[in-house]
């Protein structure tokens, strides 16, 4: 397996797309230069979990574009996603490889350097650090880390760091400059009236970063 591209890593969460289907938003977040896909799904029934993992992936495996499960790596088991994002409540990384293999993207939430060790140390591949810039996406967010902690955890991390958390196209730059191998964003592309070109901004932010 090709290494995962974390450049623009998008969260798709069936609350936050101004109704429109989940799939809509995966299509459009590729169209606009997507590299990478995560489901959503807090509060949803397994059943429905896995039914947008399927939609999503309908439209995104064509294309070659990997889709990761938010905590569920169950879901991400039946449902042969390339891999699964873990909160701290979640199954530890060594675990989720069991699962789904030594070939799955295995991520872990990360908000301090010493949580990034810990998660490369487990077996994950990328970390998820944030919230960075402040999120409305998340209401359980602790305080914002911001550019400082950002470059903190990147600093210690031997893995990726994905920067999390009121990502824009206008602080994209700023993040990369912190040593973030990639933005995660879920709002501003999945509540942009135009997702496409909400995506294709992130991305030329980086290409000028």
């Amino acid at each position: 397996m090709n290494a995962p591209d974390y450049r623009l890593y998008v969260i798709l969460d069936p609350a936050l797309t101004r109704g429109r289907p989940v799939a809509d938003i995966a299509t459009a977040a590729i169209a606009g230069g997507a590299t990478l896909l995560q489901v959503r799904a807090k509060g949803a029934t397994t059943r429905e979990h896995a039914r947008l993992v399927d939609a999503v992936q309908s439209v995104a495996n064509p294309h070659g574009v990997p889709v990761i499960v938010n905590d569920r790596a169950d879901v991400a088991f039946v449902c042969g996603a390339a891999g699964v994002h873990l909160g701290p409540d979640d199954l530890p990384p060594a675990a989720a490889r069991r699962l789904l293999g030594a070939g799955a993207i295995i991520g872990c939430s990360a908000g301090t350097p010493d949580e990034a060790v810990a998660a490369a140390l487990g077996g994950a591949d990328y970390v998820g650090t944030g919230d960075v810039f402040g999120t409305t996406s998340k209401g359980d967010a602790d305080a914002p880390i911001g550019l400082a902690g950002l470059a903190a955890v990147a600093a210690a991390s031997s893995i990726p760091v994905v920067a999390i958390g009121g990502v824009t196209a206008a602080n994209t730059g700023q993040a990369i400059a912190a040593g973030a191998a990639g933005v995660a964003v879920i709002g501003a592309v999945g509540l942009a009236e135009d997702p496409e070109a909400a995506a294709r901004a992130i991305r030329d932010a980086e290409a000028s970063a």
